[in-house]
């Protein structure tokens, strides 16, 4: 039986997808659960797992872009995974591999068969660890160039090998047959090992040279690949924020130390009750609340020439990820805890780093929270997330002096910024909902009696 593997349906919006890379091997026998491969939309980045067991066979390369429910390949489940077959067929055909096995360790045979020479492969204890969720395109440059991927330290998701990998493995390697000694152009192959990756993954097919290593030290060096799906979306929604908002940004500075005196405090009972730490962020949600609560009008929407105003409070919280910047949106989050906000973005978080993101998940906000503090950022001014009419951002936490009952002292301090549609909110609305959040957080008892 056939199993056909379609491109997954991630949303109305969503009408294709960039087939970015397989995990499994043309012909190769996967376990249900097993993830196949990975996809890129203008939104999400998402792992297809295969639906059952069988024998995979590709029908579209890596690099394609797909149109949404357009299959790619498919499952041949008679082929199942061993452990599930009749004990009758299996044992005549385990010998002639491992008669095959002495033929592996010669270097020529790996570099000029494919297929067999990766079943051969999977005795030897260490290739199955390194080797086993490496594209076919790898496979096919390492088999070219000769080169043992078990010795080749992969610098992809979950570490995954890339043909820049392959490529600059070579490149090393033709570098220590030239010479033993010190070599100026062997430190530039470790410190821009993301441009050569770039050149790698753009020409696959050029076979590599080592005249980059031996250009001269003043030569000027480009590398150039094309945006993904992503980063497209993220440039596109930014450039249309900008034209079609009157974008305002407005400032304030906060005094952090009750809420850090408040975090240091409970940090260790409220870990044990709720099995999650107490961060800034759901301090700063709850002050949001607050102040979309006071200050409608930072909670609506322009649509054509009508103001949309909404009585529920969904808050997006802006995650850097590894792909691009995306915005997970917590819904309903003034009937949220502390805990239960903290919980939703751990839940984000680790969704994001598995590649389990939902379009769902990013969907409905109507207000964003963006901490650029967390890299380091003293002040800024971010760009509105359309068609939502405010964002708030954070920075980092810094010690500084102010005057405090009359006198100098230091204090824990971090500015916030709020970019505003100046089409819908007017300066007042915005400095007071600025204001709002920084009593909330000063004294933090205020959200517990919405004073």
């Amino acid at each position: 039986m056939k199993l056909e593997i379609k491109i997954p349906e991630v949303g109305e919006s969503v009408q294709e997808a960039l087939l970015a890379q397989w995990y499994k091997k043309d012909g190769e026998k996967v376990r249900k659960d097993e993830v196949l491969f990975v996809i890129e939309t203008d939104k999400v980045t998402l792992e297809i797992a295969a639906e059952e067991d069988g024998v995979l066979h590709i029908e579209v390369p890596e690099g394609e872009t797909i149109a949404v429910g357009a299959v790619v390949g498919f499952l041949d489940t008679e082929g199942a995974v061993e452990p599930q077959r009749s004990p009758g067929t299996k044992p005549s055909r385990e010998p002639e591999r491992k008669q095959a096995e002495p033929a592996e360790p010669e270097p020529g045979a790996a570099a000029a068969k494919s297929s067999p020479s990766r079943r051969e492969a999977e005795p030897e204890p260490e290739v199955p660890s390194q080797e086993t969720d490496v594209a076919p395109a790898v496979r096919r440059l390492a088999a070219e160039k000769g080169v043992d991927l078990s010795r080749v330290e992969g610098t992809g998701p979950a570490g995954r090998v890339t043909k820049g990998d392959v490529l600059l493995f070579v490149e090393g390697r033709a570098g220590e047959m030239q010479t033993e000694g010190a070599e100026p152009a062997r430190p530039t192959a470790k410190r821009e090992p993301e441009e050569r990756r770039t050149d790698a993954d753009e020409t696959s097919k050029r076979p590599a040279t080592s005249d980059r290593k031996e250009s001269s030290p003043g030569e000027e060096r480009v590398s150039r690949q094309p945006m993904s799906r992503i980063r497209l979306r993220i440039a596109e929604h930014l450039l249309e924020a900008r034209r079609n908002t009157a974008m305002l940004t407005t400032f304030n500075e906060i005094d952090m130390s009750r809420v850090l005196q408040i975090r240091a405090r409970y940090k260790e009972s409220f870990k044990r009750k709720y099995g999650i730490g107490l961060g800034l962020m759901s301090f700063f949600v709850k002050a949001s609340v607050q102040a979309l609560q006071d200050y409608p009008e930072v909670n609506a929407f322009i649509e054509g020439k009508d103001i949309v105003t909404h009585h529920y409070y969904h808050v997006g919280v802006a995650v850097g990820a590894e792909r691009g910047l995306v915005v997970p949106v917590i819904r309903h989050a003034d009937q949220l805890s502390f805990a239960e906000i903290e919980e939703a973005i751990a839940e984000f978080v680790r969704k994001i780093s598995e590649n389990r993101l939902d379009l769902s998940d990013l969907e409905g906000g109507t207000f964003t929270i963006s901490n650029g503090g967390v890299y380091g950022s003293l002040l800024s001014t971010p760009i509105l997330n359309s068609p939502q009419s405010g964002i708030l951002g954070m920075h980092k936490i810094e010690d500084r002096p102010v005057v405090v009952d009359g006198q100098i002292v230091a204090r824990p301090m971090m500015y916030v910024a709020l970019s505003y549609d100046h089409r819908i909110i007017d300066g007042r609305e915005a400095v007071g909902f600025l204001k709002r959040i920084k009593e909330c957080v000063e004294d933090p008892e205020r959200m517990l009696f919405a004073i």
